[in-house]
């Protein structure tokens, strides 16, 4: 059974299943996940646990030993599974897919795994695993959504914003949902249950922002000027190698080009998209909108823009390539 996080609380409305996946790249999403199906477990009278966490060198022999031996302090164990590679290797994928084909009773396997791609997904032992399980995908919260949650979060301890309140805390809190987290307990400390203005937030949040570049792309390809500037300022203040940050904006127009290009010669969006080799979310939506969008000439414009911006940041050419490379994201996102 497949499950997104957002379902697993309905789901432990009823009874436990012997095991359970959870898998995904947001630390305090996974968490929470985890700590719902311990606290269900534990009501259910899971009283002993045991952790093993899957290193360099791991012995996958004490998975099958955990699984057969006998508990001395309670009938019900509960047995975690942490894999923070997600690649068990030879031997660890030989001992889940044993561990999967002979069900414990009295037994609770949680295992935690990392966002996995698809080849991960398409090995025998996470077939295995995913097959025998009930796996909870957990999604990160991206920035379009981010107001919302907070807005729920806020819900559950009976506050509410405006939704230019929300706005702000998303701006502050950016890739970074720990601290969202701390954020909104903080205002649930200050602040009565009700709205909160607008000046109290301000007052009470911080900025704690956390921007990935890949992000970069979502901000781009939407035009989305200001949160584009808002995120080229926090990584240069973060200190992120430009050479990245560039290489990652100047892809995403070369993506966009032989998009274009494959359009013009008579492809279709899907057969387009698999030429310029654009096969995930949010890109698959986001590049042929800004295709239909964005003149040929300004996407090959800013290709040069790209190289020339290259050439400062090599010492070649006079100039900011910070600066540049904002210039180059306004102009190409208008």
């Amino acid at each position: 059974m497949q499950l997104k996080s957002e379902q697993l609380a309905q789901h432990l409305t009823r009874a436990l299943t012997p095991l359970y996946v959870v898998q995904g790249d947001e630390p305090l999403l996974t968490l929470e996940a985890a700590d719902a199906i311990r606290a269900k477990a534990r009501s259910e009278g899971f009283s002993e646990r045991d952790v093993l966490t899957v290193e360099r060198y791991f012995d996958w022999s004490q998975l099958g030993a955990a699984g057969s031996s006998m508990s001395l302090f309670a009938e019900k164990r509960l047995i975690e599974l942490r894999i923070p590679g997600g690649k068990p290797g030879i031997d660890g994928a030989k001992a889940i897919e044993a561990y999967c084909a002979r069900p414990i009773p009295d037994t609770l396997t949680l295992v935690m795994l990392p966002a996995l791609d698809r080849k991960s997904q398409d090995t025998a032992w996470y077939r295995a695993l995913s097959a025998a399980a009930v796996v909870v995908s957990v999604a990160a919260v991206d920035r379009t959504r981010l107001p919302d949650w907070i807005a729920l979060r806020l819900a559950a301890q009976k506050q509410k914003a405006a939704r230019a309140s929300l706005e702000f805390i998303a701006d502050c809190v950016e890739g970074n949902l720990l601290a969202a987290h701390q954020e909104i307990q903080k205002l649930g400390l200050l602040h009565p249950p009700g709205e909160i203005a607008d000046e109290a937030i301000r007052a009470a949040v911080l900025n704690v922002a956390r921007y990935d570049v890949a992000d970069l792309s979502s901000a781009l390809l939407a035009g989305d000027i200001a949160r584009l500037a808002h995120m080229l300022e926090g990584l240069e203040g973060e200190g992120e190698a430009l050479p990245r940050v560039l290489w990652i904006v100047a892809e995403d127009i070369r993506a966009l080009a032989r998009v274009q290009t494959a359009m013009s010669e008579g492809q279709a969006i899907p057969d387009a998209l698999r030429t310029a080799k654009i096969w995930y979310e949010p890109r698959k939506t986001l590049v042929p909108k800004a295709a239909r969008a964005v003149p040929a000439a300004t996407v090959r414009n800013a290709l040069r823009h790209a190289a020339r911006i290259d050439r400062m940041a090599k010492g070649v050419a006079e100039g900011d390539p910070w600066t540049e490379l904002l210039q180059l994201g306004m102009r190409f996102a208008r």
